[in-house]
């Protein structure tokens, strides 16, 4: 090995950084996206049986408990979670983005089968009996197909049963009597029988104009996370620039300044004094954008609060990795903040509809817990149970988290005499402005 030469392992360790990387990249975004439908597990539905049930031939029935046994033992359960509750309780959980949907069969439900079955032997026209299903876009733009899928194949089962029920009743009652002329029933009137179910499909407080079909959260959320997790590496580099620890390059233009004697410690504290400057004009500047693009924003000053917030904990955190890992940090704060964020943000899939290992993640990540909180906000009214008061705890959670870290690893160097370019310092020498 001449003296200018590089050790294998130099080359080497790019490559299977970069691999492993890739690796890792490959099975979370092309697992979230690949078949959600069969990643399926706790998605919250709703069955709402209003149904007082009718008398027919001097016999009590109600079909709206036949259909609600029918779906609770039909609907797979380790996919759906098929809630049965009263229509005051749904409601709230859908007005709180807790519900993806949820199936409603009225009060007189079983009279109006009744009727039909009578009309369908007597002229003139009459209106089938309606199940409604209920959307949630405000939970998740893309809940709302899967429900509707859900719904679709379960209620076409239904109307086949229903409807067979029900014809095999008429055909019953027009059993002519001994010697007397078979009475057919029509062809509408066999149509009409077979499927005897109208189902409504429609969206529980549909989103406003402006709001990307409830996509408008999910990258107010992502610039919120980006602004902090660059504003650490920009923070991070340019400050060590300036305090002489790392030259600055623009183009072929090369700048090195001497070293300050200042420690560990101290240079984190002025780092997070520059993220604390920079969040709540970063979160205006969002704002201010917003209002101009027409972006409906109810709640201005708590979404600027609350933006400002999880700019700051990002951003610190971030700082606290770097400052504790050096320039690995900036493949860890990768990671944590943008490879494993996205895919667990739920922001465009439900995590209900990710794979588990993904659906884990959101228990953390920080980019899952910015998103409830900017989702309740900006759909929810702010409500605490739509996600802001989870939002807002494991916020300030991972704030405390990334402040913690950056104290005990910087004083820990430094009390260890670990000083940067072996530039000795003491804290009474500690130097920022001259």
């Amino acid at each position: 090995m001449t003296k200018n030469s590089v050790p294998l392992r130099g080359w080497i360790g790019p490559v299977l950084v970069v691999t492993l990387l890739a690796a890792l990249m490959g099975t979370m975004y092309l697992g979230y996206t690949s078949d959600p439908e069969k990643n399926l597990h706790d998605f919250p539905i709703a069955l709402v049986n209003q149904d007082n049930g009718d008398v027919l031939d001097g016999k009590p029935m109600n079909i709206g408990n036949q259909i609600t046994d029918a779906l609770t033992s039909k609907i797979p359960a380790d996919k759906i979670d098929l809630r049965v509750i009263g229509i005051s309780e749904s409601q709230r959980l859908l007005s709180d983005g807790r519900l993806y949907g949820e199936i409603v069969i009225p009060s007189d439900f079983t009279k109006r089968l009744t009727i039909l079955a009578t009309a369908s032997v007597v002229p003139g026209d009459i209106e089938r009996p309606v199940i409604t299903v209920h959307t949630n876009p405000r939970a998740s733009t893309y809940s709302a197909s899967i429900v509707q899928r859900i719904t679709d194949q379960a209620m076409a089962q239904i109307n086949d049963t229903v409807g067979a029920q029900l014809t095999a009743q008429v055909k019953a009652k027009l059993q002519p009597a001994p010697g007397a002329a078979p009475t057919e029933l029509s062809g509408a009137a066999r149509l009409q029988l077979a499927k005897p179910i109208d189902v409504s499909v429609s969206a529980f407080h549909p989103l406003p104009e402006g709001t990307g079909q409830g996509l408008s959260a999910f990258f107010y959320t992502l610039i919120l996370l980006f602004i902090g997790f660059s504003g650490a590496m920009i923070i991070h580099s340019m400050v060590d620039n300036v305090l002489g620890y790392v030259p600055a390059e623009y183009g072929p233009w090369y700048r090195h300044l001497p070293p300050v004697a200042i420690s560990r410690w101290r240079t984190l504290l002025v780092k997070w004094a520059m993220a604390v400057v920079i969040a709540p004009i970063s979160s205006g500047v969002f704002l201010g954008i917003a209002t101009l693009l027409d972006m409906p924003i109810e709640h201005v000053l708590p979404l600027f609060l609350y933006g400002t917030l999880a700019i700051i904990a990002v951003c610190v955190t971030g700082l606290s990795v770097l400052a504790a890992f050096g320039t690995a940090g900036l493949l860890i704060n990768m990671i944590v903040f943008v490879v494993l964020g996205l895919p667990s943000s739920s922001g465009t899939i439900p995590i209900e509809a990710t794979p588990r290992y993904i659906a884990f993640l959101a228990n953390f990540e920080p980019m899952h817990q910015i998103y409830l909180a900017v989702r309740s906000l900006l759909y929810f009214d702010g409500h605490l149970e739509a996600g802001l008061s989870t939002g807002l705890w494991m916020t300030l959670f991972g704030l405390t988290a990334g402040l913690l870290l950056g104290a005990i690893a910087t004083h820990s160097y430094d009390l260890r005499g670990l000083s940067r370019l072996g530039v000795s310092h003491k804290p009474e020498e500690d130097v920022l402005v001259e």
